[in-house]
């Protein structure tokens, strides 16, 4: 990839604005809340996906790999986001989807068909063996030579490229939060932290206490070593990945009125929810300062 293209040219529009949310729920509490527009990056490849994407793809290119094959399930943005990186970037594309196939595909799935990748199935129990060598041997057996990209995007190489969005930030703050879905995001933000700094992750699926290890082994792969200087809150899943309730929905619908943008609701609006949810808690004392990133 060109510059241009590798996230410091046009394809990519880097930095990310940090925007002032002025909400009377932080003043009555004395907190300071900005957020970083990951999501504006690009269209298509939005902020944390574009940064865990980009050293895969030159790493792709590097080793000769034409086509990348990669997992998630029916909403993953990532697999949205890699059909698209693909479509752009001239690589093949293959997801692997958990569960059967449903058609009409929804949204998430038909962009990435769309985009040209090629959807294939697994139940959910093969699914959870999905790195096992004779699952991986099955795929590599059906679609040939690719580059594997994990469920989320998250490797070392990810961590490494969400890892430069804290030195984009050019004001002072105490903790910067996140939705968390397989740790990538949370593992490089919390990685490029300096003194006092903390990171707080908001998990999207129920049983997310399992992503405290796979923050740390995804830092030790990227680093060789990981920080503690990051938590994360297990309880704003709404009932598990990709669920909502009215109760969500309210919060996605009020934050829009308040302040002109609508959260996605699989990841954002649970991180925000939870993070007003905690202010409103005491959690934070007057004057913290805090970044919540959309992507």
């Amino acid at each position: 990839m060109s510059s241009s293209e590798d996230g410091n040219g046009s394809f990519a529009s880097l930095p990310s604005p940090l925007v002032e949310l002025n909400d009377e729920r932080l003043t009555r509490h004395g907190v300071h809340l900005q957020l970083k527009r990951d999501d504006l990056v690009n269209p298509e490849i939005p902020g944390n996906k574009w940064r865990k994407l980009r050293y895969n793809l030159q790493a792709a290119k590097e080793q000769g790999c034409s086509k990348l094959l990669t997992f998630g399930g029916a909403f993953s943005n990532h697999i949205r986001a890699t059909a698209a990186a693909g479509h752009h970037f001239g690589f093949e594309t293959v997801g692997v989807i958990r569960g059967e196939e449903h058609n009409p595909l929804n949204e998430s799935l038909a962009y990435a068909v769309e985009h040209g990748m090629v959807l294939t199935y697994l139940d959910r129990a093969t699914y959870r063996r999905k790195t096992e060598p004779d699952v991986l041997a099955a795929l590599k057996d059906r679609f040939g030579p690719c580059y594997l990209l994990p469920e989320g995007g998250s490797n070392g190489l990810a961590v490494q490229g969400t890892a430069e969005l804290v030195g984009e930030i050019t004001t002072e703050f105490d903790v910067i939060c996140c939705a968390t879905g397989t740790g990538g995001t949370l593992a490089g933000i919390a990685a490029g932290l300096a003194g006092q700094q903390r990171a707080l992750g908001f998990a999207v699926l129920k049983g997310g206490k399992f992503l405290e290890e796979e923050v740390l082994r995804l830092q030790r792969e990227a680093y060789g070593t990981a920080t503690t200087n990051w938590t994360i809150e297990v309880d704003f899943h709404f009932g598990g990945y990709a669920q909502r309730t009215p109760a969500l929905d309210s919060f996605v619908a009020d934050f829009h009125e308040r302040h002109g943008v609508t959260p996605d609701w699989v990841y954002e609006a649970k991180m925000l929810y939870g993070l007003f949810a905690r202010i409103e808690a005491g959690a934070f004392p007057p004057g913290t300062r805090i970044i919540a990133v959309l992507s």
